[in-house]
């Protein structure tokens, strides 16, 4: 009996099952798929960080002793700052690792930048790709979305609060 999966002429690097154990396996994109208290550590040790960077600028704009309330504010929406590139960057990695896992063609490059090809993954192959996308990738960028939720409202909380000063 002959079966129908072909041999996959995409280098194993550039394979999006490899990519995607490659992506979970690295020290920055595996942060989103910890657990729920290592994860918020890991944000909260990043935001408690970027104060490093806003702490002074926003005393530049608003002395601490003159006016703490506007300086706090100031400084945990640049620290907030700071971790949605954070954010950004790690929704984006895992975006372009369930495009390519999703879609139905792989573009790939044979030795070079100028020599790209498109190749059909088999139905085995897509419907294997399709199930850790659903699985696996689905759950990490939903937890990235209602990280985004919960910084907005952080924001939308720290506006009002400066409406009030």
């Amino acid at each position: 009996m002959k079966s129908s999966v072909s041999p996959c002429p995409v280098p194993f690097e550039q394979q999006p099952l490899n990519e995607y154990q490659e992506l979970k396996e690295s020290w920055f994109f595996r942060w989103a798929t910890l657990d729920l208290p290592p994860y918020i550590r890991k944000l909260l040790w990043l935001w408690g960080w970027s104060w490093l960077l806003a702490g002074p600028i926003a005393a530049a704009s608003f002395p601490p002793a003159k006016h703490p309330a506007q300086f706090a504010l100031t400084g945990m929406a640049g620290a907030a700052l700071f971790l949605s590139l954070v954010l950004i960057r790690l929704y984006l990695g895992w975006t372009y690792i369930q495009s390519r896992l999703f879609n139905a063609t792989i573009f790939y490059e044979e030795s070079g930048w100028y020599d790209g090809q498109l190749w059909a993954k088999p139905p085995e192959m897509l419907a294997q790709d399709r199930l850790v996308v659903t699985y696996q990738i689905q759950p990490i960028l939903k937890r990235l979305t209602q990280t985004f939720g919960v910084l907005a409202i952080a924001l939308i909380v720290g506006t009002l609060a400066w409406q009030l000063l």
